[in-house]
């Protein structure tokens, strides 16, 4: 599949999220939104109201991640409000094959997120349930930190499952990625990839994107 861009508002100026979403337009194919309440991960971000905002506000499709406690009760609601994808994570889900099933029926591309820690091979049998495996490449929390190179095998090996059962399912890194790593996680396998810092860092946003989409595009 082609190479995918997810720019990450974690990273956006939230006194200006429209116009940091408005910036990546036309270029990003998703806009990753981090959801995070201070349980599951060590930060507290943003939830369902301000994505129901953004949903009315911007075109490009939104791909909410959610760092949370507890997804099985949460993860439905974001899909029917018209999220393009939603992805739980395995360390929180307590019914992980009913809550995917849920999002998809709501409309939505179901995902499960993965820790550094976290072995990707106990999962090979929910593939049939996934549409996206997302990887981390830090530890989940907060932005800006640097890419952990120990996950690169990972998203070899889960490359392997992926193609083994058809290769529909896409893979996604998310953290630490730039245009000093893209490659790498491209060359591992990875086809979507999550950046902030390295986009909205960027005197450029929109440039940003195409270069990392160019430098991933070469690497595979």
């Amino acid at each position: 599949m082609p190479v995918q861009i997810s720019p990450s508002i974690l990273s956006a100026d939230f006194a200006r999220l429209a116009d940091e979403c408005a910036a990546v337009a036309g270029t990003a194919d998703w806009l990753h939104v981090d959801v995070m309440d201070n349980h599951f991960v060590p930060n507290l971000t943003l939830g369902l109201p301000v994505v129901e905002s953004l949903l009315k506000a911007v075109s490009t499709p939104i791909d909410c991640h959610l760092m949370i406690e507890d997804p099985d009760r949460w993860a439905p609601a974001y899909a029917e409000a018209g999220a393009g994808s939603v992805t739980i994570h395995v360390e929180a889900a307590k019914a992980p094959i009913r809550t995917l099933r849920t999002i998809r029926a709501a409309g939505a591309r179901a995902g499960l997120g993965v820790n550094p820690a976290t072995p990707v091979e106990a999962f090979e049998d929910l593939l049939p349930e996934l549409d996206m495996l997302l990887l981390m490449t830090v530890e989940p929390g907060f932005g800006g930190q640097r890419f952990l190179d120990v996950v690169l095998p990972k998203v070899r090996r889960a490359r392997e499952l992926i193609d083994k059962h058809g290769g529909s399912v896409w893979l996604q890194v998310d953290g630490g990625v730039s245009a000093e790593t893209i490659e790498r996680a491209a060359e591992a396998g990875a086809d979507v990839f999550v950046a902030g810092n390295a986009v909205y860092g960027a005197q450029d946003p929109a440039q940003a994107v195409r270069n990392l989409r160019a430098q991933a595009e070469g690497a595979r």
